[in-house]
């Protein structure tokens, strides 16, 4: 009995050890010590911010092309806007960004897909938008981003460079629109309209609008030489564990009922 006890005191010790790991130092930020091997095929510190779809990922056009039905998707969604998670909810990097900066005003997000994981009550709002997604070669994430009017993001950066981020603008306010700055480069979103980038670059959002903005984010590989290409799939892989799992469990806890 003394040893089963001591066996099974020990499974528990080991489990409780992992996950304060897994919660406290494996974090998605683990993959920036990856960069530098990604610098050496994606031009360093001369990489690209932003990006020609047509030249370097014309399967996201697909998404420009059905605009019209993703939009109508989102309109269905968007009065529950009170009920979604906002992004700190359901990943703890962005804190500061979404919850403790301009406080009072909330960046919500609706999931989609997430390295795999896929929010089936979210899903189940937007097929349409779910069935183009899946139709992106090497798809990372897929989710709605959701600003409050006059809620700013300050200065940030993504950890990784392995990806590049496609927005596609979906209501987006006429008068002042909110705008993204990339280092020194300024883009100013428009519906129906697409930009690539990449958002390991500081950037930060402008938002002086007195209506919400929201716009379609998807995250997909970054086109590179095989070495890089194979790690970048590896990376992706990892970060459905590190990640993906606790984000897709947390964002299925923002739900409502759907009459």
């Amino acid at each position: 009995m003394t040893t089963l006890m001591t066996y099974t005191e020990a499974i528990m010790n080991f489990k409780k050890i992992y996950y304060q790991a897994k919660d406290k130092l494996i974090t998605y930020k683990i993959v920036s010590v990856l960069n530098p091997v990604f610098n050496l095929f994606i031009g360093g510190d001369k990489r690209p911010i932003f990006f020609d779809i047509d030249q370097v990922y014309p399967a996201l056009r697909l998404l420009e092309q059905h605009y019209a039905e993703i939009r109508a998707e989102l309109d269905q969604v968007l009065p529950m806007q009170h009920r979604m998670p906002r992004y700190h909810d359901i990943d703890d990097d962005l804190l500061y960004a979404s919850g403790r900066y301009n406080r009072d005003k909330h960046w919500n997000v609706f999931m989609l897909y997430c390295y795999g994981e896929k929010p089936k009550f979210n899903r189940e709002q937007c097929p349409r938008t779910c069935e183009l997604l899946a139709a992106i070669p090497y798809l990372c994430q897929g989710f709605f981003s959701i600003l409050d009017p006059g809620k700013s993001i300050p200065r940030h950066t993504s950890p990784s460079r392995y990806y590049l981020r496609y927005h596609l603008g979906m209501k987006v306010p006429e008068q002042n629109p909110p705008f993204i700055l990339l280092t020194d480069k300024k883009y100013t979103w428009k519906e129906g309209e697409a930009v690539l980038f990449d958002d390991s670059w500081d950037h930060e959002i402008i938002n002086h609008a007195s209506q919400l903005r929201a716009v379609l984010i998807v995250d997909v590989l970054r086109p590179m030489a095989w070495p890089a290409h194979l790690l970048g799939r590896l990376v992706m892989l990892l970060a459905r564990w590190i990640y993906a799992v606790e984000t897709h469990r947390r964002a299925s806890n923002f739900v409502w009922k759907v009459d």
